[in-house]
């Protein structure tokens, strides 16, 4: 028999996870609070957009929650599930990205979500999401504390799901026109069902609540890194990658585009300042260079 599918639990976990994480990142700032908007859209639903700019600490950080519907799953939805084409459905997750202004501290996203579609003659519901870290300068023991949490999270749902997650993480955040990596990774799941409903629901849980002890001992040692103009430029550099990622290969955010969604929300991943140099190298054996050498790769790290 199967489980029942309980939407008004997973709405109120993801309601509390923005909540839990404004309130952290607030107070790791310490100076801005985040701005609030309420929104709706026409097609069916709506959710509540988080911002915060401009900060002691972080120039920019967003903290999501969306609850939208609508009558057709878009082509992004659609495209590993093609039996799904033309379906109602209900997307809800929290979403987040923060840039931080040192560029010793690692911009981070996380995203943990549901989904349920519809048609005349069938139904399904998954869950997706995770977390990955993109580091300017990188750092083993900020490296292996980032996944020895994923690892604990996914521990408690079999040794072979953190394992899982961690290579689909590290094939999805990957730019194929730069054949490089994004970051250092994290985990990533997508269409996520196994062992039911509830099993399902309390991965998801356990990802979105390991978010800030991953991400916080991090915070808390890189804030007041002393750097200088290189450092900030090198940042600006590598932002721009971040953008390539978003706007080309991410399917979060062609699935909010293409549904209709708020573009104000979903474009409040980009970072509020980025550069493109030319067929540019950093200096070999360099610090900045080490990010390429010794960090953007497929690695184990715990």
């Amino acid at each position: 028999m199967s489980q029942p599918v309980d939407i008004a639990a997973v709405e109120t976990y993801l309601r509390g996870l923005q909540d839990r994480i404004c309130s952290a990142i607030e107070c790791l700032d310490g100076t801005n609070k985040f701005r609030h908007d309420r929104w709706t859209r026409q097609e069916g639903g709506g959710g509540e957009s988080r911002v915060l700019e401009d900060g002691a600490m972080f120039e920019r950080g967003g903290v999501n929650f969306s609850d939208v519907s609508g009558g057709r799953l878009p082509p992004s939805a659609t495209a590993n599930r093609p039996e799904l084409t033309g379906c109602a459905f209900r997307a809800m997750g929290v979403s987040l990205v923060l840039h931080p202004r040192n560029p010793y501290l690692p911009t981070t996203h996380c995203n943990v979500r549901f989904f349920k579609a519809e048609s005349q003659s069938d139904s399904a519901w998954w869950f997706g999401g995770g977390y990955d870290l993109t580091p300017y300068y990188g750092f083993e023991e900020d490296v292996r504390h980032w996944h020895a949490t994923a690892r604990d999270a996914c521990a408690p749902f079999g040794a072979d799901v953190y394992p899982r997650l961690k290579q689909w993480c590290d094939d999805y955040f990957f730019l194929k026109h730069r054949n490089e990596p994004r970051g250092v990774g994290g985990l990533f799941f997508d269409d996520w069902r196994e062992h039911g409903f509830e099993r399902s629901f309390a991965l998801m849980r356990s990802v979105g609540d390991a978010f800030l002890p991953a991400w916080l001992p991090i915070a808390e040692r890189r804030r007041d890194h002393p750097y200088g103009q290189r450092e900030r430029d090198w940042q600006l550099y590598r932002r721009g990658r971040y953008v390539e990622f978003n706007l080309v290969w991410d399917r979060g955010t062609l699935f909010g585009l293409q549904s209709g969604g708020r573009t104000e929300s979903i474009l409040m991943s980009m970072p509020p300042l980025a550069a493109w140099r030319y067929d540019y190298h950093p200096e070999p054996g360099s610090a900045e260079a080490r990010l390429y050498t010794d960090f953007l790769m497929r690695r184990d790290w715990v």
